[in-house]
């Protein structure tokens, strides 16, 4: 209950009741609205500053799981970027070295995205260079695995390349060892059989029965075989591609005939006497880039270490050739 306040009045010599006029009722409940409008406001104020509403919560947590999120997947590419500085090295000092292709400079490798700013739609929050370092990351990233992919593409191909060489370069005796009477004359300065002047002889000399089987010492295309080149007699010539050719001379007869493919192994032919020759023999030379090569080095396909170093002393002997 309100209390009722009073006034000393002179004139009557009284006490009389103050009585409110209604303007000063009206200031009264207007001053109490005000204040309790911007007391509700106050507490509002103080509410969403301090006090987290349950969405507040659910938001603050879901923006800690993408931190969370985005921490985890920058250390995820930082490992992934640690594998791939790894496979980059191998590509470039092993397989590119191996393979005899340049290697793909680093600066290429990690190069970036020139041009308009990719990353402007990205700019603005409150997390925007977390999230930009991630995209810039991930397209840096996305880029190097792209170039390293190409770069295995091509070794595959330089791989496949190989192979074919490996197959191509003449490997292996073009007699077989069992078959073989001796190694005759090597590679090198010989005596002619028939002048007796020194000359160059530019391949070895197999002595072996008539008959006896000659095999392809690597995969190639009968480039001729034929009795038309001098002294050779009947000889074969195969082009194993690579700048790499060998010779088989003085056949008794072919088993091949021109422009057919042959691989390591095959039978070609077989020894003879023909041409400029003074017994039963096979004249074989390898040749690289037209130019004759020793063979001693091709035979790496089928000669032990012992028997390699013995074929080796006796070719390394000057006397007189075949042929």
């Amino acid at each position: 209950m309100a209390k009722v306040k009073y006034y000393y009045d002179s004139d009557t010599l009284s006490y009389r009741k103050i009585e409110l006029r209604k303007r000063d009722k009206f200031k009264r409940m207007l001053g109490f609205l005000l204040s309790s409008v911007l007391m509700g406001f106050i507490l509002l104020f103080i509410t969403f500053q301090f006090i987290e509403s349950p969405k507040e919560k659910v938001q603050k947590r879901e923006i800690e799981n993408m931190k969370l999120s985005f921490g985890l997947l920058n250390k995820k590419m930082s490992q992934a970027e640690k594998v791939l500085e790894g496979i980059q090295h191998r590509d470039n000092e092993i397989y590119r070295l191996y393979f005899e292709t340049n290697p793909i400079p680093e600066e290429q490798r990690k190069a970036g995205f020139g041009g308009v700013n990719r990353y402007k739609s990205l700019e603005g929050f409150e997390n925007s260079d977390m999230i930009i370092d991630v995209s810039k990351n991930m397209d840096i990233l996305s880029k190097q695995l792209y170039i390293q992919s190409k770069s295995l593409d091509e070794i595959i191909s330089l791989a496949e390349d190989k192979e074919k060489l490996l197959a191509g370069i003449p490997a292996i005796q073009p007699i077989r060892k069992e078959d073989l009477t001796r190694m005759a004359s090597g590679y090198g300065w010989r005596s002619d059989p028939f002048t007796k002047a020194r000359k160059k002889h530019n391949g070895m000399d197999f002595t072996a029965p008539t008959g006896t089987p000659i095999y392809a010492t690597g995969n190639g295309k009968i480039k001729r075989a034929d009795n038309t080149a001098s002294g050779f007699g009947h000889h074969i010539e195969i082009d194993h591609g690579y700048g790499y050719k060998t010779i088989y001379a003085h056949l008794s007869k072919y088993n091949v005939k021109r422009g057919q493919k042959v691989s390591r192994g095959d039978l070609i032919g077989f020894v003879g006497n023909t041409g400029r020759s003074v017994g039963p023999h096979l004249h074989y030379e390898v040749h690289k880039n037209d130019r004759p090569i020793n063979p001693i080095n091709f035979y790496y396909g089928n000669l032990t270490p012992e028997e390699f170093k013995e074929m080796l002393k006796i070719a390394s002997q000057e006397g007189q050739s075949f042929d």
